[in-house]
């Protein structure tokens, strides 16, 4: 058997929101939505006081004011995101140099060997979490596996401030029961795909044949077929080089901003359907304007949470645009939409075989 992996995956407590309460004590214990206020804001991030009103990333900052109406709206401020941000790897690098960063917020680490000696992922995951609470003054939840996939799961098991592990004979007795949806990847359209075939659990997956599944779902089918077993063989990939999907469109006259409305939803739909089908998660959404000047523009944004469907990148690219400030008279001749900071990645092997897999017993 190849040697067994020891993955962690960190991911930080409702982040940005976290950082404003953490710098303003005025905001904690209170319902916090990091968005600009306006028609077309999405929410970047939300406390977890918000959140139990409903409010969550990524959904328009008006559902989220009808939603809790004593919510304290907050804009985003990145430099100070990106600092604890770096705080936070810079802690994870005294661990190991294996570190695969999704965005400001999430990382996989590859401690297999950890530069601190210390006998157990479990214990490595401990410790960074308590340099994050002690040096940082935030909480950060961790999941350890053997994999990224399983990892990833893991470290959403007891949000906030929680640490699961899955051991290697745990895998099946855990995996079985889950809804489909608790795979990273399955959003609700895939999720209702799945629940039109008869797929409603992980279980349900693992019955199903090889050939069936990919005959419902093309080449992903052969990703859950393997996901369902608890086998994943992507690597921690360390300073890894995004990858991005994108469309633009050029206008036959220039037009204003407030009329580039349709050619962005067309555009979303494009680049949404291109990245299903890649079954590929991004995490970061671009917004690409050019002048009739030829001047390029940029704007980007990494929720907390990635869009999920087709409607919510729409909307998360819609309001983008609130943050070109050129005036009413300036006209534009381009516009693109892109997805970038893919979560999948090449595989390689993990185990020489599944068997393999279902009988490694080591501890982690």
């Amino acid at each position: 058997m190849a040697t067994q992996r020891k993955i962690v995956h960190v991911d930080m407590d409702a982040f940005y929101a976290s950082v404003e309460q953490r710098d303003d004590p005025h905001l904690r214990g209170k319902p916090v939505v990091v968005a600009w206020k306006g028609n077309r804001s999405v929410v970047c991030a939300a406390s977890y006081e918000a959140r139990k009103f409903g409010v969550r990333s990524a959904m328009p900052a008006i559902t989220a004011e009808r939603l809790c109406p004593e919510a304290i709206f907050v804009p985003p401020d990145f430099v100070r995101y990106k600092d604890a941000s770096r705080g936070a790897r810079e802690i994870f690098h005294r661990h190991t140099d294996l570190i695969e960063p999704l965005s400001l917020d999430e990382a996989y680490l590859d401690v297999t060997e950890n530069k601190t000696g210390l006998p157990t992922a479990t214990r490595v995951a401990k410790t960074i979490r308590e340099q994050i609470r002690e040096e940082l003054n935030l909480t950060a939840s961790a999941g350890v596996a053997p994999n990224k996939f399983l990892a990833k799961i893991a470290s959403d098991w007891r949000k906030p401030d929680g640490l699961f592990v899955i051991q290697p004979h745990e895998i099946q007795g855990f995996l079985l029961p889950l809804p489909v949806g608790r795979i990273p990847g399955v959003g609700r359209v895939t999720e209702s795909r799945m629940k039109a075939v008869g797929i409603a659990t992980v279980r349900d997956l693992y019955r199903m044949e090889l050939s069936d599944l990919e005959g419902h779902f093309g080449s992903y089918g052969t990703r859950l077929y393997q996901l369902a077993r608890g086998i994943d063989h992507n690597p921690v990939v360390a300073n890894r080089v995004s990858k991005s999907i994108s469309a633009e469109d050029t206008f036959q006259l220039d037009i204003p901003l407030a009329e580039t409305e349709q050619q962005i939803r067309r555009l979303a739909e494009k680049v949404w359907r291109a990245s299903r089908d890649n079954a590929r998660g991004a995490k970061t959404v671009v917004l690409k304007l050019k002048t009739k000047q030829f001047n390029s523009l940029t704007r980007s944004v990494t929720p907390s949470v990635p869009p999920s469907t087709c409607d919510e990148l729409t909307t998360i690219a819609l309001a983008l645009r609130e943050r070109i400030e050129l005036g009413p008279q300036q006209l534009f001749r381009l516009v693109g939409v892109g997805l970038s900071n893919f979560q999948l990645d090449a595989e390689s092997p993990l185990f020489e075989d599944e068997s393999a897999a279902a009988s490694a017993e080591p501890s982690i």
